[in-house]
């Protein structure tokens, strides 16, 4: 396994996945709670709410007065990554009415956790995100959160309504937990809007998803399923389910298979069912990291929520062979492509969890064939699913978050000036400068 930085080691990725610190908002020093700090702003449905006036929203304040949880977000940027800071505003905790429990944060022990920040100053518009992998609902302060309100928007993000690595004891039937998902992120949608009208005195006038990995999923259906709610997307190497597939299960099988053969002895014939399974040739340095943190751990407890009856080796599953019912699960949180608002799509050609063949390229072509929006697909070479990987291999990476963030600029542009953003292309790797921080989409 390489030698990885501390902050992305097999342990400390792990934990991020499966816990978060317990931070109780009473504890709160540096936030200012007086009565009249957020009077009258009342999220719609919500079971419990705190608010607090602080001087920082950003994760430069919040980590120090309680309001972030950094473990939900560990390990998903680069150590260079420069964010904005001082924003002053309003921040407002809570959760709807749920009956799980798997959210630890602020000794809750509640899902369907939200949090929704209101910069004092409001540039009109609000973005709401939904946390990559099975983190919380910090999992994107640092990528998404900062950035966003350093530019004015309103931000609002959910857990999803159930987190961890057994989010899949959540519901009644298989593929109840996924499809809550979505209806969290709807919820939290429209409460937030009602939110911000009440702050500002009008609605926004542009609202934007924006997710990784799952939370790229989220933005996707969203955009599906629920267009009238936003004016657009930015999907980042979103998680694409397919009742006849491409999903998971078709190809991590054939991943677990044929890794310990390649491990152990190079195996040319076992390289290339790797391959052929969708990883990409010259990301080879990132399969021991992979195979150690994610692989099995993503087929087993993804298969336990659309498959629970299986019971043999997670190597051994095969997608096409299950039960009707199995694809009737996956099928009701499956993606069709008909987005119905402009959308960007970014995805690392170097993606060794989602491989970029069995995902985004997939994704791209539904949505060429049945989208009803403009549509803009960027493939980021060298770019993985992981931006805390770049610090152990700044010199074959390339992290995705710079792109994200151009990509977002862009999708302003694009709906409300009219401003076409570069055609579709494959970006290739820099050259020099500063990739941790810059990006071009030419």
């Amino acid at each position: 396994m390489p030698n990885l930085r501390p902050a992305l080691t097999a342990g400390t990725v792990a934990g991020a996945l499966t816990a978060a610190l317990a931070v109780p908002l009473a504890a709160q020093a540096d936030a200012r709670q007086s009565p009249g700090c957020a009077s009258g702003l009342a999220v719609p449905g919500a079971e419990k709410q705190v608010a607090a006036c602080l001087d920082d929203l950003t994760t430069a304040g919040t980590v120090g007065s309680g309001h972030t949880v950094p473990a939900d977000w560990a390990g998903l940027h680069a150590a260079g990554t420069r964010n904005p800071s001082g924003v002053p505003g309003i921040q407002l905790d809570g959760y709807f009415p749920d009956t799980s429990a798997f959210n630890t944060n602020h000794g809750w022990n509640h899902d369907a956790q939200f949090v929704i920040r209101l910069p004092e100053r409001w540039n009109g518009g609000l973005v709401v995100a939904g946390p990559p992998g099975n983190r919380r609902q910090y999992a994107n302060d640092f990528t998404i959160s900062d950035w966003a309100l350093a530019k004015g928007y309103a931000y609002a993000a959910t857990d999803k309504g159930n987190s961890g690595t057994e989010f899949y004891k959540d519901g009644r039937r298989p593929g109840d937990a996924v499809a809550e998902w979505n209806d969290r992120v709807t919820q939290l949608t429209r409460a937030a809007k009602k939110v911000v009208a009440k702050r500002y005195g009008r609605t926004p006038r542009r609202t934007y998803a924006a997710g990784i990995s799952n939370g790229g999923y989220l933005v996707r259906w969203q955009l599906e399923n629920r267009p009238e709610l936003y004016d657009g997307g930015i999907d980042a190497e979103g998680t694409l389910w397919r009742a006849d597939g491409p999903n998971l299960f078709t190809y991590l099988p054939q991943v677990l298979r044929a890794y310990p053969s390649y491990a152990a002895t190079g195996d040319p014939s076992a390289h290339k069912a790797l391959l052929n399974a969708g990883l990409a040739p010259g990301s080879e340095f990132l399969w021991p990291f992979h195979n150690q943190v994610y692989w099995e751990l993503t087929q087993r407890i993804y298969r336990e929520e659309f498959d629970p009856a299986y019971t043999g080796e997670e190597a051994g599953y095969t997608y096409a062979t299950r039960p009707e019912s199995v694809h009737r699960a996956v099928a009701r949180v499956a993606l069709t492509g008909r987005i119905r608002k402009p959308m960007i799509t970014l995805h690392g050609t170097y993606d060794s969890l989602l491989p970029i063949g069995t995902d985004s390229d997939v994704y791209a072509k539904l949505v060429r064939a049945k989208g009803k929006a403009p549509y803009r697909y960027y493939r980021l070479e060298a770019a993985n699913h992981v931006d805390g990987l770049y610090d152990s291999f700044p010199d074959r990476l390339r992290p995705l978050l710079p792109c994200m963030r151009t990509a977002f600029t862009a999708l302003e542009s694009w709906t409300q000036h009219g401003t076409t953003p570069p055609k579709s292309t494959t970006l290739p790797r820099p050259a020099s400068g500063d990739t941790v921080n810059t990006c071009s989409l030419s």
